[in-house]
């Protein structure tokens, strides 16, 4: 499945990941490279977007995280509508969320086709690399922590092979991080020229 091009909304994917790859568990090895900066942005961030999407992990994480939490980030957090993607969750208690089984490449195309602003997505389990390998996301943005830590690495076995286009590159909003933006490639089909 190929992105979906028009007037739909962006699918933004935003992970932390470890100079070795590592993308899991970042609350225990990012934590202090991230500073004022990387809030600041990443409120700007949320603020572009209209809604939140995610996996089974990441809600139960969030949800027990951000209800407690006080702040501009967690206000709004909180209140954005959110999309939690699970065959096995029933419900969901944290506020505005919603609760989707079934193919989830097929309802998160749905979404994208409903007006609005950016869909946000963050990290990348099972749930953001389904999305990746349907070719659903619009932004890939990477925040390159300056660590090497042991744990569950960016491209797992499975995945589809697909290439990305260099958007930006360059210093993360705090001292040490680097911050690389991609979008899918465009492949020319050297048959029709173009």
């Amino acid at each position: 499945m190929d992105s979906i091009s028009g007037n739909s909304r962006r699918l933004v994917q935003s992970a932390l990941v470890s100079l070795n790859g590592v993308i899991g568990e970042p609350l225990h090895w990012a934590g202090p490279y991230f500073g004022p900066g990387s809030a600041g942005h990443s409120l700007k961030v949320l603020q572009r977007s209209e809604a939140m999407l995610m996996g089974r992990r990441t809600y139960e994480l969030f949800s027990r995280q951000w209800p407690a939490a006080s702040g501009p980030y967690a206000e709004h957090i909180n209140a954005m509508p959110k999309y939690v993607f699970s065959s096995t969750l029933q419900e969901a208690e944290w506020t505005n969320t919603s609760v989707i089984a079934g193919d989830p490449a097929k309802a998160v195309a749905e979404l994208k086709h409903a007006p609005g602003r950016d869909l946000i997505v963050y990290g990348h389990g099972q749930f953001g690399q389904t999305l990746c390998d349907a070719g659903l996301v619009d932004e890939l943005t990477l925040t390159v922590v300056p660590v090497f830590v042991d744990g569950a690495t960016y491209h797992r076995p499975g995945a589809l092979a697909r290439s990305w286009e260099l958007v930006s590159a360059g210093p993360g909003h705090d001292p040490g991080l680097v911050s690389l933006t991609y979008r899918p490639a465009r492949i020319e089909d050297p048959a029709s020229g173009s």
